[in-house]
């Protein structure tokens, strides 16, 4: 999922340089909100994987 965040981010910056104004906020939208889910499965992940081991 972090590689999707990247992408859009990367699609992102690309549209802002060729001055495309609402795909740049488009894809950047999308690109905070899978960061977001990803940093909240990450979490969840390392949390389970700590209850397991003790």
């Amino acid at each position: 999922m972090l590689h999707y965040a990247a992408v859009f981010f990367v699609i992102a910056l690309i549209a802002a340089v060729f001055g495309f104004g609402g795909i740049a906020v488009g894809a950047a939208g999308i690109a905070k909100i899978l960061f977001i889910v990803f940093l909240i499965g990450a979490v969840i992940s390392v949390l389970m994987s700590l209850g397991r081991r003790a």
